[in-house]
């Protein structure tokens, strides 16, 4: 990846830094931009989110409708970190050892969504997978925050017992 990083800028030097290493590792945006560039997208991901939600009883072509806008307002939701970190930043953040799993299960389940709802057409199926695709990017979240997975298995399992 860093020879592409390094053709792609026409740095020879791993130490040069080129327009696409200024980019990928992190933003040109001042903080303020990134904020609102964060809040926006956040914003803009959980009102897709919402309204793809409320447009699942629609007769006819609810089902599709909600999981196209359910999983482009959560993949846009996620996508608004990138402001925050920048997008090279944020993919080796998403694949890091402790949340490789979640990051995988997360995509896995934005795609068996899609597919429950767009191919197989299985109102049921595509629910479990939406439902599933929540609790996918809740744990992923809260791999961000310190001991919030120990908090979370702690309280489900007092919740349980």
């Amino acid at each position: 990846m860093d020879k592409l990083r390094r053709h792609l800028s026409n740095a020879s030097d791993p130490e040069q830094r080129g327009i696409v290493d200024e980019l990928w590792d992190s933003t040109t945006l001042s903080w303020e931009s990134r904020i609102k560039g964060f809040v926006g997208c956040f914003v803009l991901g959980t009102l897709l989110s919402i309204v793809g939600t409320c447009l699942l009883w629609i007769p006819g072509h609810g089902l599709t409708v909600f999981a196209i806008f359910y999983t482009v307002g959560n993949l846009i939701s996620l996508a608004s970190t990138c402001f925050l970190m920048g997008p090279w930043k944020q993919l080796k953040k998403m694949f890091a050892e402790t949340r490789w799993i979640a990051t995988l299960v997360m995509i896995a389940m934005f795609v068996l969504t899609l597919m429950a709802a767009l191919w197989w057409k299985n109102f049921a199926l595509a629910i479990v997978f939406c439902v599933l695709q929540f609790m996918a990017m809740t744990w992923y979240s809260l791999s961000y925050i310190p001991y919030a997975r120990d908090a979370a298995k702690g309280c489900f399992s007092t919740c349980i017992a």
